[in-house]
């Protein structure tokens, strides 16, 4: 059965890393996996230097199910109120990957 896979990238501070890590298991991962067609939901995590990067990935069974979480422009990246406080930068967009 064909899976689809949404992964999104965020940057913040290194010195924020458990504070943010914290902060998107509260809020993203917390919407993610109450999302029916939600398959899984997890946070990477690496620090790289003064620099903490996070990928949530995670499985859904169809796009119509992304669509649940992230509306109708499902390729767009969804940010929350405090992100503004933590994340660098704000890419735009998410990579969805068919999963086999």
């Amino acid at each position: 059965m064909k899976k689809i896979t949404r992964i999104w990238h965020g940057t913040t501070k290194a010195e924020h890393a458990d504070i943010y890590l914290k902060y998107v298991e509260e809020t993203g991962m917390n919407d993610y996996r109450n999302v029916e067609g939600n398959l899984s939901a997890k946070i990477l995590r690496r620090i790289d230097g003064n620099i903490c990067h996070f990928l949530t990935v995670t499985e859904w069974d169809s796009y119509e199910s992304i669509k649940k979480f992230a509306g109708n422009e499902f390729e767009k990246a969804r940010y929350y109120k405090e992100d503004k406080e933590y994340l660098l930068e704000f890419e735009e967009k998410v990579k969805h990957y068919e999963t086999f």
